[in-house]
């Protein structure tokens, strides 16, 4: 077994794309023009021809160069077309270059972490299996859910299909309790964009009864995933369970399809409690931290 770290001019992005193509756990964070827009200039980790690849989202700062996760990815670490089990990972993670002197990154959930060395914790994010029939999936929604569904359609609340990317961008900007830098929505003004032309990406918006975007959802898909990436919300959205009509009509839409819904998780309780609402099931993924810096320096950072 032959790990390689490769500069991001050297990774072969054709045979790259193929192993995220035939991973049984490849998701759409990893695919090369993902990455270019999130982490630019990223390097790899790539095992015998392409057999198994872990990308290195790589920065440097006060002279130290360092892996981070990217905004708007949940979930990166190893990808393989075979078997994933804790050795491999752990030979992945010891194979990252020593210049990398700080890492801090998100595993998938299919990368085992018993093994790992190093400090780590578990994220959570949230899945719904949506092939089954509405009626089924609707079972499971909790009591709070479905009351909030009826609040928005008592209210006039009505959701549609495509949303003007100026509109969507906009509320997220006026709506999000952390600013917006100019970097994050230039990640999204290429991502939305590229998607949807792509027929990866769908926008749902909720209206009030004046016809007003009061609540809005963009989705991401690939290997039967449907990603919650983005969501935004007005305070007249909140007061009208807009999001509970979003969500609800997505489920509607998609429903007895072989796609699972992934809400992508939250260590906030009340937008935990919103995902579970609709009867998601908690799945984790290893965060991972692990320190080379002399010890002097660890102790200063």
């Amino acid at each position: 077994m032959e790990i390689k770290y490769l500069k991001h001019e050297e990774i072969d992005r054709l045979l790259w794309d193929k192993c995220i193509n035939m991973s049984f756990n490849g998701i759409v964070y990893a695919y090369t023009w993902y990455l270019d827009i999130v982490a630019y200039k990223w390097d790899a980790l790539v095992l015998d021809n392409y057999k198994a690849v872990m990308p290195l989202t790589g920065k440097r700062k006060y002279g130290l160069n360092y892996i981070f996760q990217p905004k708007y990815t949940q979930q990166l670490g190893v990808f393989s077309t075979g078997i994933i089990d804790e050795e491999l990972v752990q030979t992945f993670l010891n194979s990252i270059p020593n210049k990398f002197k700080i890492i801090d990154i998100n595993l998938n959930t299919f990368n085992k972490t018993g093994k790992i060395k190093g400090h780590v914790k578990q994220g959570i994010t949230y899945e719904i299996d949506l092939i089954s029939p509405y009626n089924s999936i609707c079972k499971n929604y909790n009591s709070n859910t479905k009351r909030n569904i009826k609040k928005a359609v008592k209210n006039g609340v009505i959701v549609n299909k495509h949303v003007n990317l100026k509109d969507l961008l906009q509320l997220k900007k006026e709506t999000s309790k952390i600013s917006l830098t100019f970097e994050h929505l230039n990640i999204l003004r290429s991502i939305i964009p590229f998607t949807i032309n792509s027929n990866l990406g769908e926008t749902y918006g909720a209206y009030n009864n004046k016809n007003e975007l009061i609540a809005a959802v963009f989705f991401i898909k690939s290997h039967n995933k449907s990603i919650y990436l983005l969501s935004a919300s007005t305070n007249e959205g909140k007061e009208l369970s807009a999001m509970f009509a979003i969500i609800d009509t997505y489920i509607k839409y998609n429903s007895e399809n072989n796609i699972t819904l992934d809400f992508e998780g939250s260590s906030i309780e009340s937008l935990a409690r919103f995902y579970k609402g609709f009867g998601a099931t908690p799945i984790n993924f290893g965060k991972v931290k692990i320190n080379r810096l002399p010890w002097l320096l660890k102790f200063i950072r």
